[in-house]
């Protein structure tokens, strides 16, 4: 969700309804038509990010904590871990499109174990790529797996410099 598209509540609002305590949203008043205690961590679980609905809209955790400490939210923020749920500020930090693309993950159908690289069946390579400026982009082919992880990991420090992700750290799941 992007600022853009489903503008923040203000700042009086929310620090004036929510706390944050460990990279946890927590109600200073009674939630949910009075239902939960003052200190009800808030946050459902939607596609990997917390969602707290607040005055009929649907907001991500992660926004709202990097908002209420900083004073803005910009259009992309990056979990520095990869990981959607640990919204501690430290581990949030503001991007781009292209850079919160860098830090993501290893893909789930990847069968080399290597993020970026796969088997060429055609040449009986390993072929290396990396994403930039929304495009792939071939490094090469390499006789072994150790070569091309090596040459795709060094590749990815150097585009991507502190976004790098070389698919060592994956978010955790609920």
């Amino acid at each position: 969700m992007t600022n853009k598209a489903n503008p923040l509540p203000p700042l009086d609002v929310l620090n004036s309804t929510f706390e944050i305590r460990d990279g946890e949203l927590l109600t200073k008043v009674k939630w949910g038509r009075n239902r939960f205690p003052v200190g009800y961590r808030v946050g459902t679980l939607s596609k990997g990010y917390l969602l707290v609905k607040f005055e009929q809209k649907r907001y991500s955790v992660h926004r709202i904590i990097f908002y209420m400490t900083h004073g803005y939210c910009p259009e992309y923020l990056d979990h520095i871990d990869g990981n959607r749920l640990n919204n501690r500020i430290e581990n949030l930090r503001p991007a781009t499109q292209a850079q919160n693309l860098s830090n993501r993950t290893m893909s789930s159908n990847n069968t080399s174990g290597v993020k970026g690289v796969s088997w060429n069946k055609v040449k009986k390579l390993w072929e290396a790529e990396i994403g930039y400026n929304h495009q792939r982009k071939r490094l090469g082919y390499f006789k072994s797996l150790d070569l091309a992880e090596e040459f795709v990991d060094l590749a990815r420090q150097l585009v991507h410099g502190d976004f790098a992700n070389n698919g060592t750290h994956k978010g955790a799941r609920y």
